[in-house]
C-alpha cells in the first residue's frame, strides 16, 4: 500500500472506499467490464447472445480459479491473459470462444479501474460535502469571532475564523464543480482495440463501446486511443486540487494549535499519547496525516506529465505508470478526506485566544483603518507616510499606539480619545468578513438542502 498510516488509518470509518482498492474489487472490475463487453457485443450481433449469457454469468470472482491465475501469470508473464484463460475456464466450451472479442488489455483493465474511479469517486464526494456542512456551520457560527489576518506571517488585518472557513468553502464548491464537469471526460469507457480505430469491430464497435459504457455508468470515449493520457491526468490533477484545500486547513490547524498561537486544537480524547519519551505531548495527529499524505499526492502529478507525452499508438511502460498512480492517488485521497471530515467536525476553536492574539500589536493592525480616515485629507500617499512613521514610533520606541496617535496634531484635531480607541479596535475593523462568512455558509446549504 502507497499511503502513509496511523493510528487515524484504522479508527475512521473510510465508508467502503478502501475496498474498491483492494486486489479483490480489482480483479472483480475486470470481470465485470468483460460481462459488459459480451452483452453489449451480443446485443450488436456481434457474439451470439447464449455466449454473452454465460460469460457474464461466470464472471464472477468466486466462479474462476485465482491459484490457476496466479500460476500462469508467473508462467506467461502477461498480466492479463491469465485472466482471460481462466475465465475462459469458467465458461462452456462454446462460450468461451467469444471471451475478451476484439480488444486489448488496456481496454479491459483502463476502463475496469475507471469504473472502480467512479465508484470512488462517489464515496469520497460524500466526504466532501460532509466536510462542506461541517465548514459551513463553522463560518456561520463564527462570522464574527474576530482573529489576526496575517500575510507572509505577520499580522495584516483583522478578521474573522468565519472569513477563513469561507475561503476554503468556496476552493472546496470550485473542487467538486471541476470534478463533475470532467466526470465526461475521465470516467470512460475505451474499447477501440489495439490502437483504438475499431480494427477488429468496425463501425459496429462504437455501438458496443457507448453500450458498454450505458451498462456501466460511464461515458464512451469520443477516441478510444490508449496514447490519450490527458485525461487520466486531468483527473489526477483534479485531486490534487480537492486535496490542497484539504491540506491548507490542515497547515493552519497545524501551525495555530502550537503553544504560541492556541487558536485551534484537535478534540483531544482521553488516553491519546503523543509521545513515548515527552508525557506532556498531544500532537495534531489528524492534520499531520493530511499534511504527509497530500504532499506525497502531488509528486504523484509529477510523474504523470512527465510520461504522457511517451510516443506512438500505445506505449506499455506509460500504462504501467499511470495504472500505479491512479491507484496510489485514490489510496492517499482516502486518507486525505477521511481525516478532513473528522477535523472539520470535530476542531475546538479558543475565541479567547483569538482575541488575545489580535490585541498582540495595541492596535497596530488597525493602521490601514487610520490611513482610510485620513486620505480624504491628506490624500492616500501622504496618508501613508504619515501612518507609518507614527507605527514605527510605536513599534521602534516602545510606546503605545493610542498615545503616538494621540500626540500627533493632526489626529488630535479630528479625533476625540474615545475615537481614538474605537479606530484601534479590531471589532470595528473586519470589512465583510460576517457578510462573507455567512453568505458562503448559506450557498453549502443551499447546495446541500442543509
Amino acid at each position: 500500500m502507497r499511503a502513509l498510516y496511523d493510528s487515524k488509518s484504522k479508527t475512521i470509518d473510510d465508508r467502503g472506499m478502501k475496498a474498491l482498492l483492494s486486489q479483490q474489487a480489482r480483479v472483480q472490475s475486470w470481470l465485470d467490464v468483460e460481462a459488459a463487453l459480451a452483452q453489449a457485443q451480443a446485443e450488436h450481433g456481434i457474439i451470439p447472445a447464449s455466449a454473452a449469457t454465460n460469460i457474464a454469468a461466470s464472471c464472477h470472482i468466486d466462479k474462476i480459479d485465482l491459484a490457476e491465475m496466479e500460476r500462469l501469470l508467473r508462467e506467461i508473464g502477461h498480466g492479463f491473459v491469465p485472466v482471460i484463460k481462466v475465465l475462459v475456464k469458467a465458461c462452456d466450451s462454446e462460450s468461451g470462444k467469444y471471451v475478451h472479442y476484439g480488444v486489448t488489455t488496456q481496454n479491459i483493465q483502463q476502463t475496469a479501474q475507471l469504473y472502480l474511479a467512479k465508484q470512488f469517486d462517489a464515496l469520497m464526494q460524500g466526504f466532501v460535502s460532509d466536510i462542506l456542512r461541517n465548514l459551513a456551520r463553522m463560518a456561520s457560527d463564527h462570522q464574527s469571532t474576530i482573529m489576526a489576518g496575517r500575510t507572509h506571517g505577520k499580522h495584516a488585518l483583522p478578521i474573522t475564523w468565519g472569513y477563513k472557513a469561507a475561503v476554503w468553502i468556496d476552493e472546496l464548491l470550485s473542487a467538486q464543480q471541476r470534478m463533475q464537469e470532467a466526470e465526461k471526460r475521465v470516467f470512460t469507457v475505451m474499447m477501440g482495440g489495439a490502437v483504438g480505430a475499431f480494427h477488429a469491430t468496425g463501425e459496429t464497435g462504437r455501438l458496443v463501446q457507448a453500450s458498454v459504457a450505458q451498462k456501466l455508468g460511464m461515458h464512451s470515449m469520443p477516441i478510444p486511443s490508449r496514447h490519450s493520457r490527458v485525461y487520466r491526468t486531468e483527473y489526477i490533477s483534479n485531486l490534487c486540487l480537492l486535496a490542497t484545500t484539504l491540506h491548507k486547513i490542515a497547515e493552519e490547524v497545524y501551525q495555530t494549535s502550537g503553544e504560541e498561537f492556541a487558536e485551534v486544537s484537535e478534540a483531544f480524547t482521553k488516553g491519546t499519547v503523543g509521545s513515548s519519551t515527552m508525557p506532556q505531548k498531544v500532537n495534531p495527529k489528524l492534520a499531520k496525516g493530511i499534511i504527509a499524505n497530500a504532499q506525497k499526492l502531488y509528486s504523484v502529478m509529477t510523474s504523470c506529465l512527465y510520461v504522457s507525452p511517451r510516443p506512438f499508438e500505445a506505449d506499455s511502460s506509460a500504462y504501467f505508470i499511470f495504472d500505479a498512480n491512479i491507484q496510489e492517488s485514490m489510496e492517499l485521497m482516502a486518507e486525505i478526506v477521511m481525516r478532513a471530515e473528522e477535523l472539520t467536525r470535530t476542531l475546538v476553536i479558543n475565541t479567547d485566544r483569538m482575541r488575545q492574539n489580535v490585541q498582540l500589536t495595541h492596535g497596530l493592525i488597525n493602521s490601514e483603518k487610520i490611513m482610510m480616515q485620513l486620505v480624504e485629507r491628506l490624500g492616500k500617499d501622504a496618508a501613508h507616510e504619515r501612518v507609518y512613521h507614527l507605527a514605527m514610533r510605536s513599534t521602534h520606541e516602545g510606546i503605545p499606539y493610542a498615545n503616538v496617535l494621540r500626540e500627533d496634531p493632526l489626529i488630535r484635531q479630528h479625533f476625540s480619545d474615545a475615537e481614538i480607541d474605537s479606530l484601534l479596535d479590531p471589532a470595528h475593523y473586519i470589512g465583510l468578513c460576517a457578510e462573507i462568512a455567512q453568505e458562503t455558509a448559506v450557498r453549502v446549504w443551499e447546495k446541500n438542502n442543509r
